[in-house]
């Protein structure tokens, strides 16, 4: 007796599939990225908080802080970067087993974690742009007399 089709993909579904390392680190890298990239563009706004307490306590102009264009770029590269990778994860699990990317364990763990990354890629290009953008009255110094 020939088994039905649906029975043969849910019996694909269910099955436990071996644990490639790649596959997993692909999987974990999403949400870590996500998470990092949030991290270091909220430390763009930090660094540059810090930058002009400095100056304000010095009472002269300071070179920009290089820290805060590696932080500002860092930010929309995980944040792609996870986007990347989770596209790239969904292909190989569909092609090697058949399910969708939230059918494997793993899988669903990279689902879930670039949602956010996605919803937080426009705010990461955001404080990029910030911190290329022209400051029209650059920081007050104050009374430094």
């Amino acid at each position: 007796m020939a088994a039905s089709p649906s029975s043969t993909v849910s019996g694909r579904a269910t099955r436990k599939h071996p644990i490639a390392p790649g596959t997993l680190i692909a999987a974990l890298w999403v949400p870590v990225a996500t998470v990092v990239g949030v991290v270091t563009s909220w430390q763009v706004q930090n660094i540059d908080r810090d930058w002009v307490e400095r100056q304000q306590a010095a009472c002269r102009h300071m070179p920009f802080p290089k820290a805060e264009h590696v932080a500002a770029w860092a930010g929309p590269v995980l944040g792609i970067s996870a986007v990347v990778v989770c596209v790239l994860l969904a292909k190989r699990i569909r092609r090697q087993y058949g399910v969708p990317l939230w059918g494997t364990k793993r899988g669903l763990v990279a689902y879930i974690g670039v949602w956010p990354g996605m919803l937080t890629i426009p705010l990461e290009l955001f404080l990029l742009y910030a911190t290329y953008s022209p400051v029209d009255s650059g920081p007050v110094l104050g009374d430094c007399g």
